[in-house]
């Protein structure tokens, strides 16, 4: 999952680490399939329908991308950066879209 560019710069890239490192345990390739289109707002404190907006078209596929992905993310809260990023590899060829995150964030009602 390809972070904003401009929050990279401050704090690196918890998810490139954590899929280099998964694709080395299980003896796959990792490949940056993705790119940020443009910037986003800050998700933290958004509602899922605000952040839904506020990725909606945000990544591309760059280069071939295969029927089936993995996709590896540090945080997962609403989903919807893995949604808008699945839509844009399945826009591209991919069938099968696999999410991986390390983390996943619990709502408290």
């Amino acid at each position: 999952m390809p972070g904003d560019p401009d929050r990279r710069l401050r704090r690196g890239h918890a998810a490139e680490h954590l899929a280099a490192e998964l694709a080395d345990l299980w003896l796959l390739p990792c490949e940056p399939l993705l790119r940020r289109t443009r910037g986003s707002a800050r998700q933290r404190g958004l509602r899922q329908s605000d952040r839904r907006r506020n990725v909606a078209r945000a990544f591309r596929a760059s280069g071939s991308v295969p029927t089936r992905v993995t996709l590896v993310d540090d945080v997962y809260t609403t989903g919807a950066t893995v949604d808008s990023a699945a839509s844009a590899l399945r826009k591209e060829g991919a069938r099968r879209v696999e999410v991986v995150t390390f983390a996943r964030t619990i709502r408290v009602r």
